[in-house]
């Protein structure tokens, strides 16, 4: 008898433990739900909004860009209509940006132009720094990637000035040079790459030395395919942080046709508020094509430790 009191007695404390643990799993999931709904908001907004008509858009969101005729801005009488589902799709916004109006193009293309080359030629630069500060050690060394880490801690902000400084003693002052080379030389990666091969066991390198292979072949077959997922992920943060330059073309650059479209989408008048949401849209599937492509070799590169898979 006393058994089976027990036993109802354990019984129920396991049912109530799962009612609790369903309880907390149902909070948790609701909260985690609202989080999401609450951080991709404005980018689901920025989609569907990409696919009404100019009047619509001006309606809904007119009155937030209104100005008076002097230039101020005017008091909001009414509440803005947030709206996920147009009335009637539209892809005049889409046609007006890729047929009618080039200098939008223009502006994607120089993001591209600026980003590409930058993320190739800082990967090469790095991958060799990190390999030789990795393979070799000495004060000198350590200096200069202390060097290195003391840049990297440092705000782009408070870089800008000499920047532009070496940037007009050079004579490179509003051209393409000036944002590239800045961005080619980044401790960044460098210092982040370095950490990585740092992880791969000395063994593995002590072993190939001894079979009789060169720095070159240690560093292209060994560190190379080991590091692949760090190189991958350094170079998506990369892309990301230079896709969304801002300081760097407004301090270095006076010449409009120069500017990325990240520049330009700040500078959007009134007249072309309807077409904000199409060349939003335009901007951001470049990064987020390479996320999702990328987004097993980012995680590989972050959780990664140096280990080799059997």
């Amino acid at each position: 008898m006393a058994v089976r009191l027990q036993d109802r007695y354990l019984n129920r404390i396991k049912k109530k433990k799962r009612r609790i643990d369903r309880l907390k799993t149902a909070i948790v999931t609701i909260a985690a739900f609202l989080f999401a709904f609450a951080f991709l908001m404005p980018t689901i907004l920025t989609i569907t909004n990409s696919f009404m008509s100019s009047s619509e858009i001006s309606a809904n969101y007119g009155s937030v860009f209104a100005t008076t005729e002097k230039g101020g801005k005017v008091f909001i009488s009414k509440t803005v209509n947030l709206k996920f589902i147009p009335d009637m799709v539209s892809f005049s916004q889409y046609y007006t940006v890729l047929f009618k109006s080039p200098e939008y193009l223009m502006k994607f293309w120089n993001s591209i132009i600026y980003v590409v080359p930058i993320v190739t030629i800082q990967l090469a630069i790095a991958t060799l720094a990190a390999y030789g500060f990795s393979r070799y050690g000495g004060r000198i060394k350590r200096g200069i990637f202390f060097a290195y880490i003391v840049l990297m801690l440092m705000p782009y902000q408070v870089t800008l000035v000499p920047n532009f400084m070496v940037s007009k003693w050079m004579g490179i002052y509003d051209t393409r040079w000036a944002i590239w080379l800045p961005g080619f030389f980044s401790p960044f990666a460098v210092y982040l790459l370095t950490k990585f091969m740092k992880r791969i066991p000395t063994e593995v390198i002590e072993a190939a030395s001894i079979d009789g292979a060169g720095e070159w072949y240690i560093f292209s077959r060994i560190n190379m395919p080991l590091c692949k997922g760090g190189i991958v992920s350094i170079a998506i943060l990369v892309f990301f942080d230079y896709w969304n330059m801002v300081e760097q073309p407004l301090i270095l650059l006076t010449n409009s046709d120069y500017h990325p479209l990240s520049v330009f989408l700040s500078k959007i008048n009134t007249g072309e508020i309807s077409l904000a949401f199409a060349v939003a849209v335009i901007y951001l599937v470049p990064p987020l094509l390479i996320f999702l492509y990328g987004e097993d070799y980012l995680v590989q590169g972050i959780s990664y430790q140096g280990g080799i898979k059997g």
